[in-house]
């Protein structure tokens, strides 16, 4: 049987996958180097502008080249209800290869039409991941599918390490690779390739705070599962890391980092603004860790896993990475209830330079309408400094300001 995970492995992986992966080169990235301070300069690995949205078909292209005729005749199967599907459908077509791809019934329609335009044939069914996993491991043996693990195979994790020998070509004194982690494929390809390569080049793995699975087992020793997970970073929302795999990533993974909800929403804004780049929740798992960093003067690289993501949760990510920088915020005053009051609470933000985006004008706030009625703005502000300067001239003229929860 071929070992994977070997410096032969990854030389190997690295030439086929050049026949399906478009080039992503490194992207100096000005802003996150000030982020990170103390002298370090921060390269972005933009996965998200791979083919199929993700780095998720370099690991499914190299497991299927290995197959042989006969196996690739019988067809590949697999689980997924995201980038490993698509990942799947695009490497199997490519070999003209037949692709079951299972996924559960809550998928998005748009992940299931994209998957199908790929040539798959989707199965739905369970409500979450492990029943979609189940269902498809059962096929695969009834109909002698040969299921391709969306992390758990070394073979695939030798096909993801392709990132890292790519990294090294371009920037061969790189100091520090961040490296989100979900099931941890992709973390072990990298990390081996890394230490055979550069062994003193550091790989940190940057887990979700929601689902921590990697830190709660290297902190047991062994492979643990959460009871659960609540992450928007749904990419890497994952209970048990890989068990095959574990032994690689606790052998040369170097530190865990672990980032909350916050600041991946914060990140995604940052990314828009500065690098205009749409990278979904997990993909910037890497850059929401930068400052918890203490390093100087190095060359970190920052992988930036995927890029897929729907319109919908896009435009909810936006809007509350707004509301965090206090760009966006409300506030409710009482007026006295007669014509011209709206008209001085208008005259006070216009002075301010504040941007009215909406009002509600609530009469009924008591029953003494004589006495006031009250009245909420969503405010545009340039930053937390200016919409204090708002507050601070809203209550100079008497309108005592209140903050409340911002929806739009």
């Amino acid at each position: 049987m071929k070992e994977y995970l070997t410096l032969s492995a990854f030389e190997e992986a690295a030439d086929k996958v050049k026949e399906v992966t478009v080039e992503t080169p490194l992207i100096y990235s000005e802003y996150y180097s000030q982020l990170a301070g103390n002298g370090n300069k921060v390269f972005l690995k933009p996965e998200n502008m791979q083919r199929t949205g993700a780095y998720k078909l370099r690991g499914a292209y190299y497991r299927i080249s290995t197959l042989s005729e006969k196996e690739r005749k019988k067809g590949v199967i697999t689980a997924s209800a995201g980038n490993h599907a698509q990942g799947v459908a695009y490497a199997a077509k490519q070999y003209g290869c037949k692709a079951v791809i299972v996924m559960p019934n809550t998928t998005p329609l748009i992940k299931v039409n994209r998957t199908k335009a790929l040539g798959a044939e989707v199965i739905l069914f369970g409500d979450v991941y492990d029943e979609a996993c189940e269902k498809a491991l059962e096929l695969a043996k009834s109909k002698g599918y040969t299921f391709v693990h969306p992390f758990d195979d070394p073979c695939v994790a030798t096909g993801q390490g392709s990132i890292a020998m790519e990294i090294f070509k371009e920037q061969p004194l790189t100091d520090v690779i961040l490296v989100p982690v979900g099931g941890g494929g992709l973390a072990t390809g990298v990390s081996v390739l890394t230490k055979l390569l550069h062994p003193k080049c550091m790989v940190y793995g940057v887990e979700p705070e929601g689902a921590a699975c990697l830190s709660a087992s290297f902190k047991k020793g062994e492979v643990t599962t959460l009871p659960s997970v609540s992450t928007i970073a749904d990419g890497t929302a994952v209970k048990t890391p890989g068990e095959k795999i574990f032994p690689y990533l606790k052998e040369n993974i170097d530190r865990i980092v672990t980032v909350d909800d916050a600041d991946l929403v914060m990140a995604f804004l940052d990314m828009v603004e500065n690098h205009k780049m749409i990278v979904e929740n997990s993909g910037l798992l890497a850059v929401a860790a930068l400052k918890k960093l203490k390093c100087k003067n190095k060359k970190i690289v920052c992988i930036l896993s995927g890029g897929n993501m729907d319109v919908i949760t896009m435009s909810s990510v936006v809007q509350q990475g707004l509301i965090y920088r206090d760009r966006i915020f409300t506030v409710s005053v009482l007026l006295p209830d007669k014509p011209g009051e709206l008209q001085k609470v208008a005259g006070v933000i216009a002075k301010a330079n504040g941007n009215v985006i909406k009002l509600e004008h609530n009469q009924f706030v008591t029953t003494n309408r004589s006495a006031q009625v009250e009245l909420r703005i969503t405010l545009e502000a340039f930053g937390t400094g200016h919409k204090d300067q708002i507050l601070k001239e809203l209550d100079r003229e008497g309108f005592m300001p209140k903050i409340v929860r911002t929806t739009l």
